[in-house]
């Protein structure tokens, strides 16, 4: 559940990375430059926004890339487990009133997890782990899928999107002020270089410095989704579902250091900042209080 996020902040840095160095290298940015602060802010608006929409359309296939998502359909062989899936996102989602079937797929992971992106209500994917498949009952898995409908069914990505793209603004325009500032202590002859390297490095940062905006408006949709999924599932199959995610969180994949801080963890204050999903108690406690 947190790849949906996590995945779409990383790719997102590297398109807008793409994007500001190819038209730094072509000289767009300085001719815009010229215009002095309200021409870069410009500059900034059409990168930022252009970045966040480049990486909501490449979310889907990049999802199946990364996570290693195997595709299964009505004409696909497939075991119970296979067919539950399958049919339980196809019910849900029907119920949802999806105009289109989202794709199902299985990673394979021990981990108990779950995910669902796209770049739209009619193009979208809902995967499971194998592991989630194994050691949860179908009750649970049940209320898991119908979570993960509701993103969709609330269009959670695209409003994700737009975020980012107003942060990609601001990160791409300071970002550029930094670099004035830098290269105007070194010599005019690597002046040129100084402001290019260093308005990549700058970039990066204050794209990771401002990540927890993303993951503060993950959190909120969160209770939401879960709202959603309990009109959709029944509330008793998502509070069973919460419920077994409790005694399945040390089962998660730490060998990626780098997405490891955005799993499920009570673990301080600083990792819940970076955390894409409130503590599960807290969403069992609301979920029973409506």
């Amino acid at each position: 559940m947190f790849k949906r996020i996590s995945l779409f902040i990383f790719v997102n840095i590297l398109v807008l990375i793409t994007i500001t160095t190819i038209t730094t290298l072509l000289g767009v940015e300085s001719y815009i430059g010229g215009g002095g602060y309200g021409s870069l802010l410009s500059f900034s608006v059409i990168a930022g926004f252009a970045g966040s929409f480049i990486s909501l359309l490449m979310s889907r296939k990049m999802a199946k890339w990364v996570m290693g998502v195997q595709l299964i359909d009505e004409h696909s062989p497939r075991g119970d487990h296979e067919r539950f899936v399958l049919e339980e996102t196809y019910r849900l989602a029907h119920t949802a009133g999806l105009k289109g079937m989202p794709q199902v797929g299985i990673y394979h992971s021990q981990e108990v997890n779950a995910f669902a992106t796209g770049p739209s209500k009619k193009r979208s994917l809902v995967a499971v782990s194998s592991g989630m498949l194994e050691r949860m009952d179908r009750k649970a898995i049940s209320g898991v899928i119908a979570h993960e409908i509701a993103h969709i069914k609330n269009g959670d990505m695209v409003t994700t999107t737009l975020l980012q793209g107003m942060i990609n603004t601001f990160v791409i325009f300071f970002s550029r002020i930094a670099s004035k500032i830098v290269s105007s202590f070194v010599r005019e002859e690597v002046a040129g270089i100084v402001y290019f390297v260093s308005s990549i490095v700058f970039e990066i940062l204050f794209g990771i410095l401002s990540s927890p905006i993303i993951f503060w408006h993950s959190r909120k949709r969160e209770f939401k989704a879960d709202k959603l999924a309990a009109d959709l599932g029944g509330k008793a199959n998502m509070i069973h579902a919460l419920e077994s995610l409790r005694h399945t969180t040390n089962l998660v994949d730490d060998s990626q250091k780098s997405i490891a801080a955005f799993k499920i963890s009570g673990k301080g204050k600083f990792s819940r900042l970076f955390s894409t999903h409130p503590p599960l108690e807290k969403r069992i406690e609301h979920l029973k209080s409506l």
